[in-house]
């Protein structure tokens, strides 16, 4: 298992490395800019300089960025353009720091198929652009709040389908995301019929990461609240079938579980990390 967590990068983005590997972790998730404004300055030369250099003094593989929240592929009008403008900026960005995956929530729209479309022009539109960035797009599998798209195995395949050229994607599943999508993980069988759906409608071959969290909330419930690993609805044994999958050996498992304090005043993170690696087998 290739274990990370998603980190701050208060301070300059260089610290989730640090951080990163002063917890032993293998990889590592951050945002690259600030993921609740539209606006952010460019990253400096000598903040660039630093990164690589910090990288190359660590074993860290993959580094993983996460998209805005507030980009929304398949909206519309001006929020659409700031949506593509957004986008581009963060590959860029995940460019010039080098990072192998962007994984992006791909959108909502009341009509499914004309988001997925829209979402894949958009996508296709951006990356024809950016030739020199070689970042692979990691479309994420949602939890199917509201009119979000992405939180059927089928979702996911028809926008893959439409994205071109196909190297440049691929998916990052969300165990929490996928229950409360209604796809069981709890029981070995149950986790064995979850991931032969997702091989016969999508392939496992376009499974580049995976985000490990619990679920605050019941199968098939539609909502996407993280819980501790072992502390929620799918529990630890349900967790515990990702990890010992030796398929996604090779595939980055990133801990997006809530941040601070236990009743103990342990680092939450630290805990989630401890219970991870203790569920391999």
């Amino acid at each position: 298992m290739r274990l990370g967590c998603h980190l701050s990068i208060a301070g300059g983005h260089y610290n989730a490395l640090v951080s990163a590997q002063r917890m032993g972790l293998d990889c590592v998730a951050l945002f690259v800019r600030n993921q609740r404004q539209w606006r952010a300055s460019p990253l400096k030369a000598a903040d660039i300089e630093v990164f690589h250099k910090i990288r190359r003094e660590t074993t860290l593989a993959p580094v993983i960025a996460h998209g805005s929240y507030l980009i929304n592929l398949a909206g519309q009008g001006e929020f659409l353009q700031k949506s593509i403008a957004a986008t581009a900026d963060e590959l860029e960005r995940c460019g010039q720091l080098g990072m192998e995956y962007y994984v992006l929530h791909p959108g909502a729209n009341d009509d499914p198929q004309a988001g997925m479309e829209r979402i894949a022009e958009s996508l296709n539109s951006i990356l024809e652009k950016l030739p020199h960035v070689k970042t692979k797009v990691l479309l994420e599998s949602m939890a199917g709040q509201g009119s979000c798209v992405g939180c059927t195995f089928d979702h996911l395949a028809t926008m893959l389908k439409m994205l071109k050229p196909a190297r440049r994607f691929g998916v990052c599943l969300d165990t929490c995301h996928v229950f409360a999508a209604g796809y069981d993980i709890r029981t070995p069988q149950a986790y064995a019929k979850t991931m032969a759906d997702f091989d016969r409608v999508v392939g496992l071959s376009r499974l580049l990461a995976v985000h490990v969290n619990d679920s605050k909330r019941d199968l098939g419930s539609r909502v996407d609240r993280h819980e501790h690993i072992g502390h929620g609805r799918i529990g630890a044994a349900g967790i515990a079938n990702f990890v010992n999958d030796k398929r996604l050996a090779d595939v980055p498992f990133i801990l997006e579980t809530p941040k601070g304090p236990d009743d103990k005043g342990r680092d939450w993170d630290e805990v989630n990390v401890e219970t991870m690696r203790a569920l391999e087998r």
